[in-house]
């Protein structure tokens, strides 16, 4: 969520920050749902068609997150807000229907020998990477919180969403290849690549190398057409200077390759200490996707500005 609104008295804000905690709430399980409904319709469709489903089910799910969450988050607070100002219980009405149901979804869930396993460990990736996600957080607001670097409020989720989808499809792609010889803790040969090769991650003859090799060679195209929409939309207080390109490409392809060689190793070693990584990686992956995004697109920021690649309208 955003910053809580400022108000005048310290009694309306506590009071305003507490509703927007629950309409968080509320907005997060309704995303949860919606977006379960859509994946399981993506992954049939895939099987369906003969579409590998690693390479669309994955970023599909990442960049639903955004989208869906924004949109129930902005439906439901307004819906509440109106209901409020007619019956003062709506919120205590709709946390009681949510407590209420949580025991029916986890005996649902628990029923099923597959949802059975994410009940007992899909908790931790989660909660380490948004402290993960957290700290990238704190320091794009405090990089926007300068005028003279508004402009990469614009870039940061281009950035971020590029590279955690990129790593996102290599680390299930990963996940499925190992998923076809075994079992999780399986010894099937690979090793657990303690400290892996980068000539081995990105320039062997291995199918997941080559994969590699061409989500890398995906960064440039994909975030050209994400940059050429910017500009068209006239957004990001933020000049298309050749210099301004190349350090922001230099950013992104670094990210995208410090992600890739982490998943290689990462995967391998979840797989290893029979942990599916289907469950584990994609989350630790995706966060420091952000971390490593905001903060190179940070760094990039201000080395452009002690260089003199200054905009005249930053901060208008």
């Amino acid at each position: 969520m955003t910053a809580y609104t400022r108000v005048y008295t310290v009694i309306q804000s506590q009071t305003l920050a507490y509703r927007n905690y629950r309409l968080d709430f509320y907005s997060t399980d309704a995303f949860f749902f919606l977006v379960g409904l859509v994946m399981i319709g993506v992954i049939l469709g895939s099987k369906k068609l003969g579409i590998n489903p690693d390479n669309v089910a994955t970023p599909i799910a990442a960049s639903l997150g955004d989208l869906v969450t924004l949109a129930l988050l902005s439906g439901i607070s307004w819906g509440l807000y109106k209901e409020m100002k007619i019956n003062a219980f709506v919120n205590l009405i709709v946390c009681l229907l949510f407590i209420a149901l949580l025991p029916v979804w986890f005996i649902i869930a628990r029923k099923n020998p597959t949802t059975r396993q994410v009940l007992a460990t899909g908790w931790e990736p989660v909660i380490i990477a948004m402290a993960i996600s957290s700290i990238g957080g704190l320091i794009l607001d405090k990089t926007v919180s300068d005028p003279n670097f508004a402009g990469i409020a614009v870039f940061t989720p281009v950035i971020n969403g590029v590279g955690g989808n990129l790593v996102a499809v290599q680390a299930s792609r990963i996940s499925t290849y190992l998923h076809m010889m075994g079992s999780p803790g399986d010894d099937i040969g690979l090793g657990s690549r303690k400290c892996p090769s980068p000539c081995r991650t990105f320039f062997s003859s291995d199918v997941n190398s080559r994969s590699s090799r061409v989500l890398f060679l995906l960064v440039v195209p994909g975030h050209l057409v994400f940059l050429y929409t910017i500009n068209s939309m006239k957004g990001g207080h933020t000049t298309m200077t050749l210099i301004f390109m190349v350090f922001y490409m230099l950013a992104a392809l670094l990210q995208v390759l410090v992600l890739l060689y982490i998943a290689d190793w990462m995967v391998h070693w979840m797989w290893s200490r029979g942990m599916d990584p289907d469950n584990f990686s994609i989350p630790y992956l995706t966060a420091l996707g952000d971390l490593l995004g905001t903060g190179l697109l940070a760094l990039s920021f201000h080395v452009l500005w002690l260089i003199g690649d200054r905009d005249s309208d930053v901060g208008d």
